[in-house]
């Protein structure tokens, strides 16, 4: 396999993590029954670990897609 290819399904897995991320934290989003938005919310213990992991996941993501670009020329 090419060095291209190893980048390929690199992109591949990160961006399937990435998608289980955004899924787990939507799931936790919650619902208020009042109707309005809730004000400000401090992220706390998983919830911040999640968002800190999404945040790694896209520029993981978005590194590798810059140097599968630069590899395939």
């Amino acid at each position: 396999m090419k060095f291209k290819d190893y980048l390929n399904v690199a992109e591949i897995i990160v961006s399937l993590a990435l998608i289980l991320i955004v899924l787990i934290q939507a799931r936790g989003e919650g619902w208020n029954p009042r109707g309005g938005s809730s004000i400000t919310r401090t992220r706390r213990g998983v919830e911040k670990t999640i968002f800190q992991l999404t945040v790694v996941l896209a520029a993981m993501f978005l590194f590798i897609s810059a140097l599968s670009v630069v590899a395939a020329r």
